[in-house]
């Protein structure tokens, strides 16, 4: 059944290069090009980009995605330039995620915009900006940065004549709509968006222990006895002596990243290999889901629990928080009392959702650094 057959508003079916492509290299059980309920708006299908690869485009090319760049993930700019912004973040879970999908012979364009739109709407200071936001948005629903993600993609990127937004794919948009309640009961998601996901997981649990040394807030002795840890730097001495700090600091975030993803590939191909999914309907509306064997789940549990004990509620990083927190309180509340201080040019949005989701868009969308120059020049007196 073509897709105008089935009542939707859809792009033409993929281009024959693109089908041909997927058809040799995707397993049965993938998301496959021809198969996509397209677009809200239709459009001419591309000569040689699939659906999927042009979303991936549109995210990459957004503004709201170069902004990342300006955004922490879980450690501020006071205290050096080397750890890791949300955007570099997206791009070590793109990368992670593809490696896996391509293993498993999942749909890896349609994976890499599932990856790179899915911290496309994290507010300035990480998660301690989102706490803030939702508690100044309590009123009409709380602030969530997946939801948030939808409002950009859909309305507030203008790109494009005719219609607001990226008109991306619903196959994106569904996916980064199961990321708003990752337990609502009788969730079906695509295996990809299951992958990132998993690969989420990966990228955080290695690079925020890899940050979290080289900025002093623990040491790797003080991880060793955690089972991760201490694998990878039993496999690391068996190759290696002597290795400095620094090298040694590398080689094991290298390792974690190196278990964490072999045990995904190999878990997750005997799972489905057993399932023998027919389509990715089936795969999508079954009970499996992507993610760590059970014995691996185990030992993230561990070095997480110390993560959010040593790192996340480390004094300094406390403190960061505390003050972010409420600086963005201050100019939430400050923008509803003069909303005039909003730029010329989002006043047709304000007038349209009203001056408080308002003020919570405009402080989602600023950098760390953005949120702090408006501070100073327009809150200090």
């Amino acid at each position: 059944m073509s897709n105008a057959s089935k009542g939707l508003t859809t792009h033409p079916v993929a281009s024959t290069f693109v089908d041909q492509r997927e058809q040799l290299l995707l397993a049965p059980y993938a998301m496959h090009s021809s198969d996509s309920l397209g677009r809200q708006h239709p459009e001419t299908e591309h000569a040689y980009r699939g659906p999927f690869q042009r979303d991936r485009d549109r995210i990459l090319h957004s503004s709201a995605y170069r902004r990342l760049s300006g955004k922490m993930q879980v450690f501020t700019g006071e205290m050096g330039d080397y750890h890791r912004t949300r955007l570099t973040h997206t791009q070590e879970v793109a990368t992670i995620a593809r490696t896996i999908g391509r293993v498993l012979g999942l749909n890896e364009d349609l994976i890499e915009a599932l990856a790179l739109m899915h911290d496309i709407g994290h507010p300035p200071y990480g998660h301690a900006g989102e706490d803030a936001l939702n508690e100044c948005a309590a009123e009409f629903g709380g602030f969530s940065h997946n939801r948030y993600a939808l409002v950009i993609v859909q309305e507030l990127e203008l790109r494009y004549n005719g219609f607001t937004g990226l008109n991306l794919t619903q196959e994106v948009l569904a996916g980064q709509t199961s990321r708003i309640d990752k337990n609502k009961s009788g969730l079906h998601r695509l295996l990809e968006v299951q992958l990132v996901d998993a690969a989420d997981s990966a990228a955080y649990d290695a690079h925020d222990t890899d940050d979290a040394i080289k900025l002093n807030l623990v040491t790797l002795d003080d991880m060793s006895h955690l089972e991760l840890i201490r694998s990878s730097l039993e496999a690391i001495r068996r190759k290696h002596v002597n290795l400095d700090k620094g090298l040694l600091r590398k080689a094991t975030v290298h390792y974690l990243v190196n278990q964490q993803v072999t045990d995904l590939v190999n878990w997750n191909r005997s799972q489905l290999e057993e399932r023998m999914f027919s389509s990715s309907t089936q795969a999508r509306d079954s009970d499996f889901v992507i993610g760590p064997s059970p014995e691996l789940i185990e030992k993230k549990k561990e070095l997480e629990r110390f993560l959010y004990e040593r790192v996340y509620r480390h004094p300094r990083i406390v403190r960061v928080r505390e003050a972010a927190q409420s600086r963005l309180k201050a100019m939430y509340e400050r923008y509803r009392q003069r909303p005039e201080l909003i730029p010329a040019h989002y006043q047709p949005r304000l007038r349209e959702i009203g001056v408080s989701r308002m003020a919570v868009e405009y402080l989602a969308g600023m950098t760390d650094h953005f949120c702090e120059q408006t501070y100073a020049k327009v809150f200090i007196d």
